[in-house]
């Protein structure tokens, strides 16, 4: 390669890797895999080295990447975070020793850790409490996620015992367990989100939200793996291990200490075949030096530590030829692109299709008719299209293009500015959303209609017994009796579920309905917040958005769903029939109506009582709990470490500033 040759494939590689950074890591939305990206830095790291003319200090090998969101407040470690270099071969791994053992002539005794794929944390504790916890950034800067960290059940707020130092830091890795990925997927894809492409991003960015008590909800898990400060007693990392998982963290039950490098690949071997048994992700093993005095001794490189390197497993990769593409329509009327593959073993499993989620999915893939495509499993859970193989491609073969139409009713398919995906907007003659309303209507979580199914569902639709949810209410014994399968006892089952689901409470039934981005969590919160539906029906978008955890695209889609008549209809035949449109109130004790009719805004840290536990006492005193600054806002219930804007916004609106001890005085506690 000559050096204009080099100059251009530089500048290309650079131009790739900035923007596969960007969306790894502000966007959370990668392109390709880690493996992949790592190929490239690679080869930009040798050019870089036979061509030094041409470096940069802006270059992606200079730096480590960040995950920096600027909404939080940005925070100096005291310790960097450096990455890791990565490994793909048994040979490197040797090389890595050898390295070690020009510097080092004392045995070496490594520890070896699973890799877990999720976002990284380093935890401040003081006197055995924590007091702040920070995202990797840049290395050098992170977010302040505390408040987030806090509500995440296996991380200590006060550590058991009393022999740790007074002050230090220990760093880990938030992650998602694979069973709350699958249910959040299954949520999201229910009120019409695009699912997550993998636990680590489903990780990352529930770490980001800033709403912690939706964080909470999310389940997040965090593995430890690294302590560090001044009074650390033990000299070696994995007695430092032993002794954090004693003060209460939870550190990896598989970790390994190592007596030599052979010990280290059987580790790396054994683990490739065990890590689908896992509850969490991990994509390799981390291999440390053991001894902190041959740490020191070993040093750092600009970017990593050189007594540390990740092995990193491969995805499971294979090639296999795309028949065709076919489009699914879900009850949200969102258009499903998916890959019918010519059948091939994946880890351990058939894969036949392939979620191929967007247009835009199949524009950047550059996907044709017939292609050979490179399958994946993402996160080791759903089968993705990571690539194709141009070289396999014929002259003749014809771009995918997306539909149009719909293709169960003919529909011209939409796509709302700022959305990734397309949608049928015939919601009402649709026939897989008008069967998938009926179907979320009788789900578990919803109205619990016993004994119907989705092949129950789609027989009552077929014979013209239900073409929405109000006719369930219409059925009698002999539109069920004749059906497959079904006989007088299945029929009464049915219409007895079907008369007990009167009594189900107004925050369900609402979920039922089935409205766009109103999931179980927003349904409860909406019908604490504004207790009957003919309220919600008339309330505007400014209006929604000050309930809290009300955003702007939850509240634009529930004036559009009231707006429209056929739902204003649906909603007055159920009400005949007898299900709950409003929130009954239970008098508690305690109770009074000292706050009724105002609205208050919560902000800041409180020492008597939690947030929670005073939006509580706002609601039993008859106040209503507002997420956001608004005129109509009552007062500001003020704690300590306030955002400076949101004090600029109540001093320009001229509303009232409450302490604590005020609004307890208010209430009379």
């Amino acid at each position: 390669m000559n050096q204009e040759e080099a100059k251009n494939r530089i500048s290309q590689l650079r131009e790739q890797l900035h923007k596969h950074n960007h969306n790894y890591y502000v966007l959370s939305q990668p392109v390709i895999s880690d493996y992949d990206f790592d190929i490239l830095l690679k080869e930009l790291i040798d050019l870089e080295k036979k061509f030094p003319e041409y470096n940069d200090s802006n270059s992606p090998s200079q730096r480590v990447g960040s995950d920096i969101n600027l909404e939080f407040n940005q925070v100096e470690h005291k310790y960097p975070m450096l990455s890791l270099g990565n490994t793909y071969s048994e040979e490197e791994i040797r090389d890595f020793e050898t390295r070690i053992k020009k510097l080092i002539e004392e045995d070496i005794e490594y520890v070896c850790e699973l890799k877990y794929d999720g976002t990284s944390i380093s935890l401040s504790y003081k006197d055995g409490k924590l007091i702040q916890a920070i995202t990797r950034g840049d290395g050098v800067r992170g977010d302040d996620v505390t408040a987030n960290v806090k509500t995440i059940r296996s991380i200590p707020l006060q550590l058991n015992g009393s022999d740790y130092p007074n002050e230090f830091e220990i760093r880990g890795e938030i992650l998602m367990p694979f069973a709350v990925f699958n249910e959040l997927n299954k949520e999201r894809e229910d009120i019409g989100e695009s699912p997550f492409a993998n636990p680590r991003n489903a990780a990352s960015g529930t770490l980001k939200m800033q709403n912690s008590a939706l964080v909470a909800k999310r389940k997040l898990d965090c593995y430890l793996y690294y302590l560090l400060g001044k009074d650390i007693s033990s000299d070696n990392h994995y007695d430092n291990l032993q002794k954090a998982k004693k003060w209460g963290f939870k550190i990896p039950a598989n970790t390994a200490l190592c007596k030599n490098i052979d010990e280290v690949i059987d580790f790396i071997k054994y683990w490739d075949k065990k890590r689908e048994e896992l509850p969490v992700p991990i994509d390799g093993i981390v291999i440390k030096v053991n001894s902190l005095d041959q740490q020191e001794e070993l040093g750092f490189t600009a970017k990593s530590p050189r007594w540390a390197i990740s092995y990193k497993y491969k995805a499971e990769r294979v090639a296999t030829k795309l028949e065709h593409v076919s489009y699914q329509v879900g009850r949200t009327g969102s258009i499903t692109p998916v890959a019918n593959l010519y059948p091939v073993q994946l880890a351990g499993t058939t894969v036949r299709r392939a979620s191929l989620h967007n247009s835009d999915i199949i524009k950047n893939l550059d996907l044709h008719e017939n292609d050979t495509v490179f399958v994946e499993k993402g996160g080791e859970i759903i089968p993705k299209i990571v690539g194709v193989d141009t070289t396999q491609r014929t002259h003749s073969a014809k771009p995918i293009e997306f539909i149009t139409n719909c293709p169960e009713c003919g529909s011209e398919l939409v796509r709302n500015e700022g959305e990734a995906n397309h949608y049928c907007p015939n919601d009402m003659g649709c026939p897989p959303q008008i069967k998938g309303k009926i179907e979320h209507f009788i789900s578990r979580r919803a109205m619990n209609l016993d004994g119907l199914g989705e092949e129950t569902i789609d027989l009552l639709f077929q014979k013209q017994l239900i073409s929405n949810i109000s006719d369930l209410y219409k059925l009698k014994k002999e539109d069920i009796i004749p059906l497959e399968r079904m006989g007088d006892k299945s029929a009464e089952r049915i219409l007895n579920s079907i008369q007990e689901s009167l009594k189900i409470p107004y925050e369900r039934v609402l979920y039922a309905l089935g409205i766009r981005y109103v999931g179980i969590t927003v349904a409860k919160t909406l019908a604490k917040a504004i207790p009957s539906i003919e309220k919600l029906a008339s309330s505007s978008v400014e209006e929604l958005i000050e309930v809290d955890e009300i955003g702007s695209k939850i509240a634009e889609s529930i004036v559009e769903y009231f707006s429209l008549e056929h739902h204003k209809l649906l909603i007055g035949q159920l009400k005949k029939y007898g299900l709950q449109f409003e929130t009954i109130e239970i008098e508690k004790e305690g109770s009074s109506k000292i706050l009724d009719g105002l609205s208050i805004v919560i902000s800041g840290s409180f020492s008597k009582y939690s947030r929670n536990e005073l939006k509580e006492l706002i609601e039993l005193h008859g106040g209503k709990n507002v997420g956001s600054i608004s005129k109509k806002t009552s007062f500001l219930l003020a704690g300590e470490k306030i955002g400076p804007s949101k004090l600029a916004k109540v001093e320009k609106l001229g509303i009232d500033i409450k302490s604590e001890n005020d609004f307890l005085q208010m209430i009379g506690l």
